[in-house]
This record gives structure tokens, C-alpha cells and sequence, in this order.
């Protein structure tokens, strides 16, 4: 196998940055794989994390391990943010180490959680689109229930508001719910399952919008069958650390906001001198180089098909990982690039235990599919456990969710965490520091 095709700095170590680099170290090029964290996250389940279902390991994979297992040893790991690129003289700036010089680029930096210009929601609410947020989340939920068995106050309530009804907010919300309908009652029995809420929101007018309809109404049902209060048609205004402000001026007490309603382009990427579409996303032609460049492509949800935007999927940046790869090698034998096809094979997104939709599409003499309850939950359960790197990853979260089922009701709520102020319990303690300030100072 040739082993002197070239320099490819790849950015950003998620879905479609591996299987870039999986693919050109394959080919033969010299592969410089670039991450701020020295590990990859399985996204999708992030949410399992956050609710004490999966250890945070069981769903990361160190990088540099995954380089180690490159063909050829052609794979090099660099831990370090990006802060510019020169593309005139080929170089990428990282906040570690020397620059980087490449022959070709590719970036798979990935997206952050995108606000709208909502007040407040940047700074009061959490997301859990990476490792360290979803414990975040996790230690805040296991906080705020362990506040209210030792309260004095027999009418306080812990609110969690999940905002965005995708499959993100889907998953969070179900998991919340049996917390509140399943695990509460076995291990606080002292609380009444009203004392903690989990309220939806969602501005349009059902869940799962790419979802056929059948399987968007029966996702409604099962979450308000699990108490979640469904709100559709509800756009927030405003985000307070106590309180949340819908269009129309109603509000609602909280104490902890999880923002799942978009995504955008982390900041850093204005910076770097690209053409830049909605939400911030690289604009790329359709065979993924980066508008105005030749030898720069961008893939997965950091790049944007004006023509044809693609689902913020797994499967499209997976797909798009290994085309760019052969791109890159028709760039470099002079001969003509490729439009990207996306192969889709369907979503799926969990619900509760023993719930779940998946919808699939025609692929040959197999027709279309659309599965509810135990059999789409198994379909989730089996795709999710093959996804993950590693053997023993995959090995230990499927202990982990195996144990987690037989042990029902108990395992709902068996998350444990560090002791975490919600936003609301922090704005609290200031307004409490704020006036015992002021009553030192009469004195």
C-alpha cells in the first residue's frame, strides 16, 4: 500500500473525522487527527449518561488508541483547539504543539447547541452534547432530588424543562420520566412523584418531526403516559435561572433548563476565513471541498449542502467520512470528484424502557419499516451496542444495560453523582449571599 500520498490534517475526532481518517490512512496518506478532548463520544447516547444509565468510559474511546490502530501506522494524534488556518500557505494553527502543515484538509469539527438569540438561554440553560455537560446534567438531577427528600418544604417541586422535541429531547425526557413514574416511589419513598416534573417543549406542533405520523403520535403518547407534561406550540421567549418565559408572556418556575432545540457552529469557526451558511455550517460544494477551495473539505454537521441539507445524523456523517477520503485521493490522481449520494437507512430514537420508533427505508427487496414498543426498543438497544468503539466498551455497556433492565423499577433512579446547584438553587444562594451582604453592612 502506497504510503506517500500526502498530508491530511483532519478536525475534529467524532463520526465523520474517523472515518475520514479510517479510510486516507487506508489509503496512504499521513493522516494528523485533530481533537480538543484526547477521546471520542458516542453522542447518541450521552443522554444515558446523564441519567445514570451508562458510566461516562462506556461510551468514550481514547484517540489516540484509535491511531494506534490505523493501517499502516499512518495515523498521528494532536489534543489541541484549532484557532485558525492559513489556507493560503496550507497550515493549521492549534492552541498545542507546532503548526500543522497538510496537503489537504478536512473538517469534522462538529456543532455546539444553537440558541436563536433567545435571552438567557446560553448562559442559564445545559446542553449534553458532549462528556463533560451530561455529567454535568447528571450531578444537577441527582442534587436536585437529594435536596427535595431533606426538605422542609412538603410543596417544593424539581422542574427539569428538556426544550427541543428531536431525539435528543425525546430520549432525555423518557428517561427523566421514569425516574419520576418508576424509580421514585422505590427509592424515595418519602416524595411524592409530583415533587419532581419533566416538562417538554416543543415550538412546533409534534415530536420527531422527520418521523412518519403514526410513530410521532404514539412517541406524544408514551411520554405523557410516563407523566411528562407535553407542551407543542410553545416557543420560548426568555430563559431566567428560575424561571422560563414562553411567547405570549406565560411563564413556568424551573430549576433546570436542557437545552436540545439546535445546534450551530462552535464560534471559532468565524474566525477561520470560510464561506459559512445557516447555523454557521461550512458551505460545501456536493462533492464536500469547501466553497472557493480546492484542496479544504468539510463534513458531517460542521459542513452545509445549500441544495440539499442533510439530516444532522450519525449515518450522513459517516457516509460523507469515507466519500471525502476518496475525493481527496481522485484530488491527488488529477482525475474528477464525485457529488456525495447519502444512503438512507432510516432514524430511530428511544422513548422509555421497552419503547421505541425506528423507521427504515426501502433498501432492495427489503421494504420499509416502522416498529413501536419492545421490538423497536431491542432494534435501538442492538444497533446502539454495535456502534460503539471497542470491545470492551461495547461489553461493558451492554452489562451495564442489561443489569439496568433486570433490576427494574430500582436501576430508574440508581444515578449517583457529585452534589451540583441547579441554575436555580445557585441564583437562590446569590440573592441569599446578596442580602445577608447588605444586612452586615446596616449594622
Amino acid at each position: 500500500m502506497p504510503n506517500n500520498l500526502g498530508r491530511v490534517v483532519v478536525v475534529g475526532g467524532g463520526f465523520a473525522g474517523l472515518a475520514a481518517t479510517t479510510k486516507l490512512t487506508q489509503a496512504g496518506f499521513h493522516v494528523t487527527l485533530v481533537d480538543r478532548h484526547p477521546y471520542t463520544t458516542f453522542q447518541p447516547l450521552l443522554y444515558q449518561v446523564a441519567t445514570g444509565g451508562l458510566n461516562p468510559g462506556d461510551i468514550t474511546y481514547a484517540l489516540r488508541r484509535f491511531v494506534s490502530n490505523q493501517k499502516g501506522h499512518l495515523g498521528h494524534f494532536r489534543r489541541g483547539t484549532v484557532t485558525g488556518i492559513d489556507t493560503e500557505n496550507k497550515i493549521v494553527h492549534v492552541t498545542r504543539g507546532e503548526d500543522l502543515p497538510y496537503d489537504y484538509l478536512v473538517l469534522s469539527q462538529g456543532v455546539g447547541a444553537g440558541y436563536f438569540g433567545i435571552e438567557g438561554a446560553a448562559e442559564h440553560t445545559r446542553s449534553i452534547y458532549t462528556r463533560g455537560a451530561a455529567i454535568e446534567v447528571r450531578d444537577i438531577i441527582f442534587s436536585g432530588l437529594e435536596h427535595l427528600a431533606s426538605a422542609k418544604d412538603p410543596d417544593r417541586r424539581f422542574t427539569v424543562a428538556i426544550v427541543g422535541g428531536g431525539p435528543t429531547g425525546v430520549e432525555m425526557a423518557g428517561a427523566l420520566a421514569e425516574m419520576k413514574s418508576e424509580g421514585l416511589p422505590v427509592l424515595y419513598p418519602e416524595l411524592h412523584i409530583d415533587a419532581f416534573r419533566v416538562v417538554m417543549v416543543e415550538m412546533s406542533d409534534t415530536l420527531l418531526g422527520p418521523f412518519d405520523a403514526k410513530l410521532r403520535d404514539y412517541t406524544i403518547d408514551e411520554l405523557r403516559l410516563r407523566g411528562v407534561d407535553v407542551r407543542l406550540n410553545t416557543a420560548i421567549e426568555k430563559v431566567e435561572p428560575e424561571q422560563v418565559t414562553f411567547k405570549g408572556g406565560a411563564t413556568m418556575d424551573v430549576d433546570l433548563v436542557i437545552w436540545a432545540a439546535g445546534v450551530a457552529a462552535h464560534p471559532v469557526v468565524n474566525d477561520w476565513g470560510l464561506p459559512q451558511g445557516r447555523g454557521g455550517r461550512i458551505l460545501v460544494d456536493e462533492d464536500l471541498r469547501v466553497q472557493g477551495f480546492s484542496d479544504v473539505f468539510a463534513i458531517g454537521d460542521a459542513a452545509l449542502i445549500e441544495k440539499n441539507p442533510l439530516p444532522q445524523l450519525a449515518q450522513p456523517a459517516l457516509q460523507q467520512g469515507k466519500h471525502v477520503a476518496e475525493q481527496i485521493t481522485h484530488v491527488r490522481n488529477g482525475e474528477p470528484t464525485e457529488p456525495f449520494v447519502y444512503f438512507d437507512q432510516g432514524t430511530m430514537a428511544t422513548i422509555a424502557r421497552n419503547a421505541a420508533v425506528v423507521q427504515t427505508e426501502k433498501i432492495g427487496p427489503v421494504p420499509a419499516l416502522k416498529m413501536t414498543g419492545f421490538l423497536g426498543w431491542l432494534v435501538w438497544v442492538v444497533v446502539h451496542l454495535r456502534s460503539l468503539l471497542g470491545g470492551r466498551n461495547r461489553l461493558q455497556a451492554m452489562i451495564n444495560m442489561a443489569f439496568r433492565y433486570l433490576s427494574w423499577p430500582k436501576s430508574a433512579t440508581g444515578i449517583q453523582g457529585d452534589v451540583a446547584d441547579s441554575p436555580a438553587v445557585q441564583a437562590r444562594s446569590g440573592v441569599r449571599a446578596e442580602q445577608a451582604d447588605e444586612d452586615d453592612g446596616g449594622e
